[in-house]
């Protein structure tokens, strides 16, 4: 399989370095370029061809959105992940509402980039916050749950093992316990039948029509 030709663009030396560095320990992954403004951008994408931009949000001169919308203009299909060290969900639905093909926090494991990565590319789990239904998106607010948490969650319902949510998400299996331990707190519960019982009653989560409270 072809790897997965990524563009990175930050304004920070340090970060365009870690990041370089995380991504390629994966084998699917190649960083073919780099930009550290956001007016270098374009001729990169033109010259090299990436199959993904990581793209910082906040960068002096041209920042990520303005980067963002020219980049959807000139080449629509090409996935942008939005990266930002600031967890503010109007900024999230701002970039998602210019074509972002995803949204991920810098404070994000090292292990879980390159997974982010893979799934904005072929199937996002990062869905943009006005596609939540307004009782879903007020809920998820009130609970203080982040996307990622709130994708566990939607697994945890069916049922899925820690190992099989891993897998399906992308993430180490840790990271899946690290995650349903914050879950478990922020809920306020200790198992995963309370876990999902909480997510029915609040609209967490779609209830099945077999379910009985």
């Amino acid at each position: 399989m072809r790897r997965l030709k990524v563009l990175i663009v930050d304004d920070q030396r340090l970060m365009l370095d870690a990041i370089h560095s995380v991504l390629e320990r994966d084998e699917d992954i190649e960083v073919v370029g780099e930009a550290d403004s956001g007016e270098k951008v374009f001729p990169l994408v033109a010259q090299i061809g990436p199959d993904a931009v990581l793209l910082d949000v906040r960068m002096p001169g041209m920042d990520g959105l303005a980067v963002l919308e020219q980049i959807r203009e000139r080449w629509a299909s090409l996935p942008v992940i939005m990266l930002s060290g600031i967890d503010d969900p109007a900024l999230v639905r701002a970039a998602l509402e210019r074509g972002a093909s995803a949204f991920v926090l810098k404070h994000v494991h090292v292990r879980d980039l390159a997974s982010a990565l893979r799934q904005a590319v072929f199937g996002s789990i990062f869905r943009p916050l006005d596609l939540l239904g307004p009782v879903k998106e007020n809920a998820q607010v009130e609970a203080g749950l982040s996307d990622r948490e709130l994708s566990i969650l939607e697994v945890l319902e069916s049922g899925a093992s820690n190992q099989q949510i891993a897998k399906q998400l992308f993430l180490a299996e840790q990271t899946v316990k690290f995650h349903l331990t914050n879950i478990y707190r922020k809920l306020g519960v200790s198992t995963r039948t309370e876990a999902v019982h909480y997510a029915y009653e609040k609209g967490l989560v779609e209830r099945p029509l077999s379910y009985v409270a």
